[in-house]
């Protein structure tokens, strides 16, 4: 799970992380209004006025509707103007920014409409730096990131500067040790003020990410200002799902209009989705198998639209739901079924695809492979509904297939 920049940066300064002032807006009159408040508690003469949506690249991202406004966005406070003319200037962006749509490199050309706002105080800034803690699932722990390219694309700089990237592994008996703090401040070139400050801020952001299971926090850029502390000029944090449990008040964080709403409907039936860009839908049960699905899938030269993941238990009810969401995607022009039964049944998966059927047609190729628990009455089952199908033999068989069922060919 995700949440906005203003959220993670409630919870940093919640936690003793350093990070700028800011107030949320979801009006223009909201935006405008938190103008003067900003000026006053921190003396800055400098706002920014921030797209809150679940996408990087958003400084350099910008509106289809108004091109030449950004989602990072200064606003400053001119000597003579005072706060009258700021507030002015933040409404009019406000206007422009709210509802429209903000595209950005992670965003695809549809972009994201943006519903809140950040107005943040400026800061005076001397430096930037990258600093992340993430979930390295090869090493089972989190490790620390960090590098003096901040504010660049963390992906462009691991591809063309990878010697410029600082790790540190944290042990999860006793955490981020201070001699690792101490490589980190000194691999990032920093002294003195910077050098203290930034070991406090990393220890406090290791410490956060082991207390609320997280997969990620990213502080991009980390800024060096001219007080020689550092800030969290940008924030963003995810969420093990399966520890939210643990967590009701991010739970309640989650903002279900930045989620796909086939996956949000995936997500209530207790169904594992991702949307991808490929043709072929894929409905499988068991993570392991649909990996492989997709993997071959692709090793035949197609593309799967889709991880579709019905688990083992899942009943009828919840298949027909899995199949539903593969063809509400325009995207999918054939489906690949691929079942091997273990505790899930083929029966109860051939009653789930007749049912779905029923309810929203079939207009695309379909293929099924069924195997293992109660297969024969799974097969018996589609044969006697008299659906339009082509049975499969294997997961190799049933790739191909498909592929050709849907136009291409077997690469």
């Amino acid at each position: 799970m995700k949440i906005h920049e203003y959220q993670a940066k409630r919870i940093l300064a919640a936690r003793g992380i350093s990070a700028p002032l800011g107030r949320v807006a979801a009006t223009a009159d909201e935006a405008a209004a938190a103008v003067r408040p900003l000026i006053e508690e921190s003396g800055s003469p400098v706002v920014v006025v921030k797209a809150q949506i679940h996408a990087g690249g958003r400084g350099k991202g910008a509106f289809k509707e108004h091109p030449d406004v950004r989602g990072v966005n200064v606003v400053a406070v001119g000597v003579d103007d005072g706060p009258a003319a700021a507030e002015e200037a933040v409404r009019e962006l406000a206007e422009k920014m709210l509802g429209g749509a903000l595209v950005t490199i992670q965003t695809g050309e549809e972009g994201k409409v943006v519903n809140r706002l950040y107005i943040e105080q400026g800061v005076d800034i001397t430096q930037e730096l990258y600093l992340a803690v993430l979930l390295d699932r090869a090493a089972s722990r989190n490790i620390v990131m960090a590098s003096t390219e901040g504010g660049v694309e963390i992906e462009r700089v691991a591809e063309e500067a990878p010697e410029k990237i600082l790790r540190a592994e944290i042990d999860p008996a006793i955490g981020l040790a201070p001699f690792q703090a101490n490589e980190l401040a000194h691999g990032l070139g920093l002294e003195g003020d910077a050098a203290k400050s930034f070991r406090r801020f990393v220890a406090a952001l290791a410490e956060t990410a082991t207390d609320l299971d997280t997969d990620l926090i990213e502080i991009n850029p980390l800024v060096v200002t001219s007080h020689g502390q550092v800030t969290a000029l940008d924030g963003k944090m995810a969420f093990d799902d399966n520890a939210l449990f643990r967590h009701p008040d991010i739970a309640e964080m989650a903002d279900e209009t930045e989620e796909d709403p086939a996956e949000l409907r995936a997500k209530s039936a207790d169904l594992s989705y991702i949307k991808l860009d490929g043709t072929i839908g894929c409905l499988v049960n068991g993570a392991g198998l649909a990996m492989a699905t997709m993997d071959t899938i692709k090793h035949v030269g197609g593309e799967p639209a889709n991880f579709l993941d019905v688990g083992g238990g899942a009943d009828a009810d919840q298949v027909a739901t899995g199949f539903e969401i593969i063809t509400s995607d325009p995207n999918v022009k054939g489906i690949f079924v691929n079942i091997f039964g273990g505790i899930m049944r083929c029966d109860v998966i051939a009653e789930g695809v007749v049912e779905a059927v029923g309810r929203v047609g079939l207009d695309t190729p379909l293929v099924v492979r069924l195997e293992g628990t109660n297969v024969e009455a799974g097969k018996r089952i589609l044969k006697e509904s008299g659906l339009d199908l082509v049975a499969a033999d294997s997961l190799s068989d049933g790739a191909a297939k498909i592929l050709e069922l849907t136009g291409g060919a077997p690469g």
